[in-house]
């Protein structure tokens, strides 16, 4: 028998199959991961196909070194993904074969950790035990029920256990045995809701509608539900029906904050069969979860982005929590959209999918009313309860009155209010540091990094520190300007650190906690944190957006907004509805217990229609007016946007460069005059973000007619950058998540 085996090299040269022979008793499958020889060398590869005929000269046919797994680690669906990903970023197969695997196990570093066990080898009842023998009285009465026992275990159990069980294992009485023990990256709990939790009418409908369609293994749904109306209930709903017919399901959610609530609510409803995955994992845990899907032993999954990848078999439901959420994109080489690869999975392997958002996407939402997506809706909370009432502080008001503090009379009234009621506050500011600028006031100079084309933001609490949040420069904040040499050089603006300085001076007695990116860099930081405030340890919980969204807890009856319009500024087609999307979402983790919940938000821009929609939670509307807005503007969904961003030390280069693939952009669009209506417009110039960490940034950028008929075209000009320049990294992208 022989093998084609992709190796692992993500190089074009050898971006083919190669033949191996496959040696008498070995086990190999389609999907095996191998050890095979290559040159001069031995290189791990994944089987593709196994024939009985060789498709070269037997004679130069080598065998296969080893097999590393007793069964295939990755999946016969996971390799035909696998294949349609690199088809679609044209790059060598082996690169998206390592998307379908934890990153450990190409190291070779994966180690299967095992522990001790023991067990009785005969009857309790025929095991003499002298009058004084207490511990091994104690020993025996715990092996009695002839099941093994791990040491871990049995240290709980009985008093100094090791030099017992060497006495019984000498005296014939106690087998000994290692066993594997497998990492759960998380503790297991409670949901803090009963088995027998009583749907609301509107669960119920939602889940009337996709039952039948979850049976048949098909269907695409929307569920636009209201923060707090209990979508989390019917993805649990879903995933019991799914595990009762069989099959599998997997739940993703954009942030890694929001995984230890999620996975603390399915471990609870199904201790046994929840798995988790993201990348803060160790890579043990990483290991090990991945075993746990991969053997059954866990048939659903929880994690971010890559956990669309998990080994599940049988795969029934997919659920895309927050579907509106951009960090379900890929910013790496080979780039992907995790919703896309939901949708391409579920088509192939017979699963429902379910986009799930209290704020859908605009895209998302126009697919539904065209009909691709069939829409639910959810629109009251459970059991009733009202929204949060929302205010809006005019700050151009406190201005004039006088007020210079970060908070409005307002905000800082009720937050007194609220901490001395015992219950607990939430600021959201979506700027971490303490300022994000540092300017001179006599000469104008603003601090920028030498690397990047960005200000620098201040750090108070890191030493009086100037750092950019592109490449994490560092340097000292200036006593006087490097420009006039004057000493009125001062910092501007807010970041999550001033407004904790400020919220414990106005709240000196009350605790708080700050989560952002310099706060949560440790393996469990977000898991630790969060349980501190839900333990009540903290009355004040002040964060970025990652505290915005999907967060659950009961006595949170403030949330304050300290900058609302931040988001407006940004140079985007979607900060419009980027900043609704924020702002609903941050004012939903208000009263979603029984006392009700208030929100302030803080504005320099009171009439902007967008802010009136997200403090009446009005997603129609908005959706309506923002629809008109890119009909009007030609962007994105009526139109696609796509950019060659190319990238080089030397900026002659990359300049350069960025011509000469404009020039090519257009002679394929001449060459193919068929596909020129679908063409609106082209251009080449420096990047919005010029440089990053000394890295020269340029950008052909083209707006497009969204239509099938452009594929053959966006594969040219995905060609076009995978050939490049000499001394430049270019690379294609479509509707990029960020636009810098």
């Amino acid at each position: 028998m022989y093998a084609q085996v992709i190796v692992d090299i993500a190089h074009e040269n050898v971006a083919h199959v190669y033949t191996y022979r496959i040696p008498e008793n070995m086990g190999v499958w389609r999907g095996s991961r191998v050890r095979v020889p290559f040159g001069y060398r031995l290189i791990e590869g994944i089987v593709l196909k196994i024939s009985g005929e060789a498709v070269c000269d037997v004679k130069k046919i080598k065998d296969i070194d080893a097999v590393h797994e007793a069964y295939p680690a990755v999946t016969e669906p996971l390799i035909d993904l696998a294949e349609e990903m690199a088809q679609d970023a044209h790059c060598p197969l082996a690169q998206t074969l390592r998307l379908m695997l934890p990153a450990v196990m190409r190291s070779g570093r994966n180690t299967v950790r095992t522990e001790l066990t023991a067990r009785l080898r005969i009857p309790a009842s025929d095991i003499p035990i002298p009058s004084r023998a207490v511990r091994m009285r104690a020993m025996v009465s715990v092996l009695s029920d002839g099941l093994p026992h791990t040491l871990t275990e049995l240290l709980t159990l009985v008093n100094q256990p090791r030099e017992t069980l060497k006495k019984m294992e000498a005296s014939g009485y106690v087998a000994l045995d290692r066993q594997e023990n497998l990492r759960e990256p998380y503790a297991r709990g409670t949901t803090g809701i009963a088995d027998d939790y009583v749907l609301t009418a509107q669960q119920r409908e939602v889940l009337d509608e996709m039952m039948p369609n979850l049976t048949g293994g098909k269907g695409k749904y929307l569920l636009y539900g209201v923060t707090g109306s209990g979508k989390t209930e019917v993805y649990i709903h879903l995933v019991r029906r799914a595990l009762e017919m069989g099959k599998s399901a997997i739940i993703l959610v954009p942030e890694i904050s929001l995984t230890p609530q999620m996975v603390m609510w399915f471990r609870g409803r199904f201790p046994d069969e929840a798995a988790v995955m993201h990348s803060r994992l160790s890579d043990g845990e990483r290991y090990d979860e991945w075993r746990r899907v991969r053997l059954g032993k866990a048939r659903v999954v929880i994690g971010a982005r890559s956990a669309i990848f998990a080994p599940v078999e049988n795969l029934g439901l997919v659920v895309v929590d927050e579907e509106h959420e951009s960090s379900y994109r890929s910013d790496r080489f080979p780039r992907y959209d995790a919703r896309d690869v939901a949708l391409s999975r579920a088509s192939r392997e017979g699963a429902l999918v379910l986009f799930s958002s209290a704020t859908p996407s605009i895209a998302s939402f126009a697919k539904a009313r065209r009909g691709e997506y069939i829409l639910l809706e959810m629109d009251r909370r459970v059991l009733d309860r009202p929204l949060p009432r929302v205010h809006i502080a005019d700050m151009r008001k406190e201005l004039e009155n006088g007020n210079r503090s970060i908070f409005s009379a307002m905000l800082r009234e009720k937050l007194i209010q609220c901490i001395q009621a015992g219950n607990q506050a939430i600021l959201f500011l979506n700027r971490r540091g303490y300022s994000f600028f540092v300017t001179c006031r006599k000469c104008g100079y603003t601090v920028r990094c030498r690397q990047c084309d960005v200000s620098m933001t201040y750090h108070k609490k890191e030493g009086e520190l100037l750092k950019c949040h592109y490449c994490g420069c560092a340097e000292p904040l200036p006593v006087q300007c490097p420009e006039c040499g004057s000493a009125y050089i001062r910092f501007f603006g807010l970041g999550t650190q001033q407004v904790e300085e400020e919220a414990k001076k106005l709240l000196p007695h009350a605790r708080a906690i700050r989560m952002d990116m310099d706060t949560t860099g440790g393996k469990d930081a977000h898991h630790v944190l969060l349980s501190r405030f839900r333990n009540k340890e903290a009355q004040l919980l002040i964060g970025t957006q990652m505290i915005a969204k999907g967060l659950d807890f009961p006595d949170v009856t403030l949330v304050g907004v300290i900058a609302a319009d931040l988001m407006l500024r940004l140079p985007d087609y979607r900060s419009r509805e980027r900043t609704f999307q924020l702002l609903t979402q941050v004012a939903g983790r208000a009263g979603r217990g029984d006392a009700g919940g208030e929100v302030v938000i803080q504005t320099y821009k009171p009439d902007e229609d967008v802010i009136g929609d997200a403090a009446r939670q009005d997603y129609r509307s908005f959706f309506e007016s923002e629809y008109a807005r890119r009909e009007k503007c030609f962007y994105p969904p009526i139109t696609m946007l796509a950019r060659i961003l190319v990238e080089s030390a030397d900026a002659e280069r990359a300049r350069a460069a960025v011509e000469v693939l404009f020039e090519k952009c257009k002679e394929a669009v001449r060459q193919n005059n068929h596909l020129r209506r679908y063409l609106l417009s082209i251009h080449r110039g420096e990047a919005p973000v010029r440089y990053i960490k000394g890295i020269t940034r340029y950008q052909v950028l083209m707006k497009l007619l969204d239509r099938e008929e452009i594929k053959p075209l966006l594969g040219m000009f995905s060609d076009i950058a995978h050939d490049g320049v000499p001394s430049c990294a270019a690379v294609f992208e479509v509707n990029p998540a960020s636009m810098i």
